[in-house]
């Protein structure tokens, strides 16, 4: 009796291959300590931060090769903190004077990510050197990168960074989410909650330790706050109005009186809210070029969604953590 043929193996998205590393970059890895991922096989801690392998090759890239001008403007965001509600808001304010709230503005046909790049994500990923003429003043680039990892033009330029944080039990419940709906069939059954959570708690998520990240950014922008504008989303999503504004006079292109006589800043806000960006067709069927589903950037959005799944004993421990690390600095999450 003939044997049936075994099922097909499918190949893995792009996200989740693993790439052809530069001599140094193999090098690299094969002298950093390293635990295994929520999603790729292996995370490795880089200047005491997390990344799998993919993501370490564009952190070198971008490191060596990456050079801002003191126009540009950069995202910064620990994974799952509000990166694609950030980018959205972003690129419509900074580009509002040619591409105004429209039907045929880009974000109804582009997803945030494909509109406001990561550099170690996508650029230095895709190309090693990317060449980046394309992209016309203020360029706007976006990064999960810790601050010591920072490129060295972007803190020698005058370049600018928005850096948004979340609370972390939400931002953990979110990653959690994240991950999981990103693994393919062929890589098992999805992450356990407490699974996850003790190398959360460690520090042992992409690009964490996530206070560490934090941390380092905010007292940054105490003693640079001309360089770095500290946001927290659950500020944004209280008084988002507020705070465009704040984000328009940082960056340098303030409202004009005409235009808070138009409502462009509702008119922003609307369009980059999570219903309207959620229902999109770009965001419901599209895919990014590494593969991710558009809508796996979509879950909720909401503020304190934690609540559904953490337990008391885990509320208490993530509390700790966050107590003892943000001690004496004035920051709380």
């Amino acid at each position: 009796m003939p044997t049936s043929e075994p099922p097909p193996t499918l190949p893995l998205p792009k996200y989740l291959e693993e790439y052809e590393l530069a001599q140094e970059c193999r090098d690299l890895i094969s002298s950093l300590p390293k635990e295994r991922g929520w999603l790729a096989t292996h995370l490795y801690r880089y200047q005491g931060f997390w990344h799998n392998s993919r993501q370490l090759g564009g952190v070198l890239g971008c490191q060596q090769h990456f050079q801002a001008q003191d126009t540009d403007v950069l995202l910064v965001t620990t994974p799952k903190s509000g990166t694609t509600w950030l980018k959205a808001i972003m690129f419509t304010l900074v580009n509002r004077i040619h591409s105004p709230v429209t039907h045929e503005h880009p974000l109804l046909t582009n997803n945030p990510h494909e509109l406001v790049p990561f550099l170690e994500l996508k650029l230095y990923v895709d190309t090693h050197i990317p060449n980046l003429t394309s992209f016309s003043s203020p360029r706007l680039f976006s990064t999960h990168l810790p601050f010591v990892s920072l490129p060295k033009s972007v803190l020698e330029s005058g370049c600018k960074l928005v850096y948004l944080c979340r609370d972390p039990r939400d931002t953990f419940v979110s990653l959690w989410h994240f991950t999981n709906k990103l693994r393919p069939q062929s890589h098992g059954t999805t992450s356990s909650l407490e699974e996850v959570f003790d190398k959360f708690c460690r520090g042992v998520s992409l690009c964490g330790p996530f206070w560490d990240h934090v941390l380092h950014y905010w007292k940054e922008s105490l003693s640079n706050p001309e360089k770095i504008f500290f946001l927290k989303y659950e500020d944004m999503k209280e008084h988002p109005q507020l705070h465009l504004r704040r984000l328009a006079e940082f960056i340098g292109c303030p409202f004009s009186p005409e235009e808070e006589t138009k409502g462009v800043v509702d008119d922003i806000l609307g369009l980059c809210s999570f219903d309207n960006l959620s229902k999109l067709k770009v965001n419901v069927d599209g895919k990014l070029s590494s593969g991710e589903e558009n809508k796996a950037f979509f879950r909720q959005g909401e503020v304190g969604d934690w609540k559904n799944y953490l337990t008391a004993e885990m509320v208490d421990q993530l509390d700790k953590i966050g107590e003892e690390k943000f001690y004496g600095s004035g920051l709380k999450l």
